[in-house]
């Protein structure tokens, strides 16, 4: 059984395709999202709802949105220990993975994983590095906003059709083309930017936030800024659907109120707005098409929300974009038809999904001036940006000296014309025949497959010989031997019961409210007492019974509050 995983920056998601169609699983609280959020408790470690509740209460111990260093050497500090993004992502994985097997009744071993279109090389092979390190196969990486055409266009269209879809996360920003055709899913095109999402509009609120009320947010002790942003968030949502909101909170012993219209917060994000045209633009422009050759325009991520999203694609693309499928759960259900294809579905069987290479690879060169000088730190492609994959591209190239010795053929991925402004991928030296001085010529082959595996190899045409490098680990990535060791930690680490879970999330709620309330303290407390003596009791009815009106009270609390 292949299960697909929508791995998100502020939430994620699980599901099969069972033959009928994809299928989502929920958690252990009865959600189909599960917040991509990573808590210490000592030595147990919580994931989700109740991690997401210690974001106030225990900040120093709580970690979120670390999808957005994926692919870097980056640490996050959990008390006394240090985790890398990837192992951090291989914790929520296995939370989810934990509600899906409770579902199947079987040990999953095998997942199709999403990635936003834009990921790198690095935060691709970072990816795969979690899968393995929450004791998975990574059957394929998908793009997310593939993965959410796919979704459409087999459960909701009929006959042909170019879509545009515009995914919009908590951290990540993608754009994608794709035509549908006689049982074809092809992309023509992807863009975006992998540093542009929800929390990039949370925080130009923020700091207007900040300057009207004249609040530093460094002196914040970290609680209070947790539980700012958390607010803010919810004001934030307040904008979209009512056109304007009020925030009142209490910081460091004092109640600010702060007020913000639409309009407002639409000129504050106007900035954030013009970084999404450029994906857009480029995308259409790779894809030779305008905007009138669009068919359909699907909106997905939570982020797509803000109405103000929907106006940029409006004014952009001239037409209204569909918003019949949910925004959250769109990428995961293309993540389980994806997973359906791989282990041959028969209801599939007649599908076939083409992706594209999101960056141009290529290697470094010498360039000569109208003087016969050399001057070196040049990029050649070899494949470009949006070619269709797998693929296979050469390149011919020569010593720039007769004298040179050894040929250092450099491979980076990215768009600027100078290597050093690229991402350097690998290094391969090559000895040259010194009889054959400067006429010799080396003819180099970049082979890229659909799980963006590159392949890179240089033949000497004069003797034949030839040379390899594959590229399957970047540079700052955990090697084999890392891994094993990460794995150990991660292992030593104790996880409560999923049946515990519900429990755990309610008391790490009723402590957030005890920190945000203090009018309402002897309630929160009185009530905790309680609920922490009813599980004693180890009654599951009457557990159950408790948990039902301890969950309402702390409703009731903060709506009137």
């Amino acid at each position: 059984m292949i299960v697909g995983i929508d791995l998100g920056t502020t939430h994620s998601l699980i599901g099969v395709h069972d033959g009928q169609g994809g299928r989502l699983f929920t958690n252990a609280y009865g959600d189909l999202l599960t917040p991509s959020v990573v808590s210490l408790d000592g030595d147990t470690v919580l994931v989700g709802r109740a991690a997401r509740e210690r974001l106030v209460t225990h900040p120093h111990l709580t970690a979120a949105t670390f999808k957005r260093v994926m692919g870097s050497d980056h640490e996050v500090k959990l008390g006394e220990r240090r985790f890398r993004p990837e192992e951090l992502s291989a914790l929520v994985l296995r939370s989810l993975l934990a509600d899906a097997e409770a579902a199947l009744g079987i040990r999953i071993e095998e997942a199709v994983i999403s990635v936003p279109a834009y990921f790198s090389d690095a935060q691709r092979k970072a990816t795969r590095t979690a899968g393995e390190l929450a004791g998975i196969r990574v059957e394929r990486l998908i793009n997310e906003p593939t993965a959410a055409a796919l979704a459409y266009g087999l459960r909701d269209r009929e006959g042909e059709g170019r879509i545009l879809v515009l995914d919009l996360g908590g951290g990540t920003f993608d754009v994608s083309i794709l035509e549908l055709f006689d049982g074809v899913v092809e992309v023509h095109a992807s863009a975006g930017d992998t540093f542009l999402g929800g929390e990039d509009f949370l925080e130009v609120l923020l700091q207007a936030f900040a300057a009207d009320s004249g609040t530093d947010l460094k002196q914040l002790p970290a609680g209070e800024l947790a539980r700012l942003r958390q607010q803010m968030e919810a004001f934030k949502h307040g904008l979209s659907g009512n056109g304007d909101s009020t925030l009142q909170i209490a910081l460091l012993g004092t109640t600010v109120q702060w007020s913000c219209t639409a309009e407002r917060f639409e000129t504050l994000a106007a900035p954030l707005l013009q970084r999404m045209r450029l994906p857009i633009e480029r995308a259409l422009r790779d894809a030779r098409l305008g905007p009138g050759d669009i068919d359909d325009v699907v909106l997905v991520g939570g982020a797509v929300r803000m109405s103000m999203v929907g106006r940029l694609a409006t004014r952009l693309l001239g037409r209204l974009p569909l918003r019949h499928i949910h925004p959250d759960q769109a990428i995961a259900l293309g993540t389980t038809l994806a997973a359906g294809l791989k282990q041959r579905a028969i209801d599939l069987e007649e599908v076939v999904l083409t992706d594209v290479c999101p960056y141009t690879l290529g290697i470094d060169i010498s360039r000569v001036d109208e003087r016969g000088r050399y001057h070196p730190g040049y990029f050649l492609p070899v494949i470009p940006r949006n070619s269709v994959v797998p693929i296979s591209r050469e390149q011919s190239i020569s010593p720039v000296s007769d004298k040179q010795k050894v040929l250092s053929v450099g491979i980076f991925q990215g768009e600027h014309p100078v290597v050093e402004r690229n991402i350097a991928l690998g290094r391969l030296d090559i000895p040259v025949d010194p009889a054959r001085g400067g006429d010799g010529s080396f003819r180099v082959r970049f082979t890229y497959d659909v799980d963006g595996l590159l392949q890179v190899e240089i033949t000497d045409t004069g003797s034949g010989r030839k040379h390899d490098l594959v590229l399957q680990r970047s540079e700052g990535a955990l090697d084999a031997e890392q891994i094993q060791e990460r794995l150990a930690a991660l292992q030593a680490l104790k996880v409560h019961p999923r049946e515990h879970l519900p429990n755990v999330a309610l008391m790490a709620r009723a402590e957030r409210v005890y920190a945000e309330y203090i009018d309402n303290r002897d309630h929160v407390q009185a009530w905790l007492a309680h609920f922490r003596s009813t599980l004693e009791s180890q009654d599951a009815a009457r557990i159950a019974e408790q948990r039902e009106a301890f969950t309402a009270a702390l409703d009731a609390l903060e709506t009137d509050a």
